[in-house]
């Protein structure tokens, strides 16, 4: 019985919930100091001053896809929640250094040990919940985890931004240190369900290449994949430097001197509310939908993103505080997806290889997503504005959706071919 309480689906997803939270209040941060990282380390005639703090962004991703899939194999056949601690630790410990980096060069490289701690976390923890629950209660459950990441982001664009703007950029990437080696230590004596449910049969045996590369052989998988791509490219870009585009850009809609605490702060409200609102009826509308309609998850996905290029135009064009409107709007549009398009993403990949599918997913979406859009946006900025940058950056929202509607053919077909394996 002690050991059933260590696995408690419940428990298990608070503790994910949790890291994820952090693991996103991390990620923002450096969004919303990257004004005053660029003043410490740029002269204001560098025109490639943005280019250049665009490759934090990258550094990290770069680091994260790329060894997602090793953790992920890893997660397939040993324990998860040890890979999970020992990753929080490593980026939590990152992140500190962070902070303590002297020259750009030094505080890039940080940024790619936050990315090695978090591909050991992000493979896993999904796929963890995936087991824990149903297909039936899976697109909820995924999308309470995922309320991490509106929650997180706008936490560490309001922390980030009045902590850096009262104490120095530096002060904000220390204070999350500590909690994050707290939330590593908490993973240790969890115990992963596939040990309980097999009685210490966790392991597999040596995946052959032909497995992953069956993953491929999924059409809802891969076009999901390529509609996640498509999003994630205009959200890490967009997210990025939109604390930037409000403090540079819009300054006059401010009255000419707005205050970057102020801008992270509202910023960081309106994704609060929009992203929670957004992930959670996302998460109920799909599940809800399923019961009628197999390929619900897919129709809710791309009927939302479809929604969210007109509002993003809107906020270029419409003055503040106005704007501010649009702003809640594309940002319940970017997340409504969230929880659907995760749950099938793990309902249409078989469950010995389903941390395999998790990791090759991030590794695909990211190195084609948010490894290029923010350097990317940055250099158009430079060489035009950063309006022009952002309009064509987010046409990718409506590549989006035509993959998710293409892939609804496919997702009941797929997921019913999975069931099988896991009843």
């Amino acid at each position: 019985m002690e050991a059933n309480r260590s696995f408690s689906p419940h428990r298990a997803l608070a503790l994910l919930l949790a890291i994820n939270l952090f693991n996103y209040l991390d990620r923002y941060i450096l969004a919303a100091v990257e004004p005053l990282i660029a003043d410490h380390f740029f002269s204001a005639t560098d025109e490639t001053a943005m280019a250049k703090t665009g490759a934090l962004a990258t550094a990290f991703l770069v680091s994260y896809m790329v060894l997602a899939p090793v953790f992920g194999w890893l997660a397939d056949r040993f324990s998860r929640w040890l890979l999970i601690a020992g990753g929080v630790a490593v980026w939590s410990l990152a992140s500190g250094w962070s902070g303590l980096a002297g020259t750009f060069s030094a505080l890039v490289l940080t940024r790619v040990f936050v990315g090695v701690g978090e591909a050991a976390y992000g493979p896993a923890a999904p796929t963890i919940i995936s087991d824990l629950y149903p297909v039936e209660k899976r697109g909820r459950m995924l999308s309470y985890f995922y309320l991490a990441i509106p929650v997180g982001s706008a936490l560490g664009y309001a922390f980030g931004g009045w902590v850096g703007q009262h104490y120095g950029w530096r002060m904000p990437f220390y204070l999350v240190t500590i909690p994050g080696l707290i939330l590593a230590a908490l993973c240790l004596p969890m115990r992963d369900p596939r040990g309980v449910r097999a009685r210490g049969t966790a392991a597999k045996p040596p995946m052959r290449l032909a497995d992953a590369l069956a993953l491929f052989k999924i059409k809802s998988y891969v076009l999901n994949t390529a509609a996640m791509t498509a999003m994630t490219f205009a959200i890490g870009g967009i997210s990025f430097w939109l604390p930037r585009y409000l403090y540079k850009d819009r300054a006059a809609d401010f009255g000419g001197t707005p205050s970057l605490g102020t801008i992270n702060l509202t910023f960081g409200a309106i994704t609060v509310a929009a992203g929670l609102l957004a992930t959670l009826s996302g998460g109920w509308l799909g599940d809800r939908l399923r019961r009628r309609f197999p390929s619900a998850y897919f129709l809710v996905s791309g009927g939302g993103i479809l929604f969210a290029f007109p509002c993003i135009v809107a906020i270029l064009r419409t003055p503040f505080p106005a704007a501010w409107v649009f702003v809640f709007l594309a940002v319940f549009f970017l997340f409504f997806n969230t929880g659907p398009a995760n749950a099938a993403l793990a309902n249409v990949t078989p469950p010995a290889t389903r941390a395999t599918a998790f990791a090759l997913n991030i590794l695909i979406i990211h190195a084609l997503g948010d490894a290029i859009s923010p350097p990317l946006i940055g250099w158009i900025a430079g060489q035009t504005s950063m309006n022009t940058a952002f309009l064509l950056v987010s046409i990718t929202t409506a590549l989006a959706s035509a993959f998710w509607l293409i892939g609804a053919r496919y997702l009941g077909r797929d997921t019913a071919a999975v069931a099988g394996l896991e009843s």
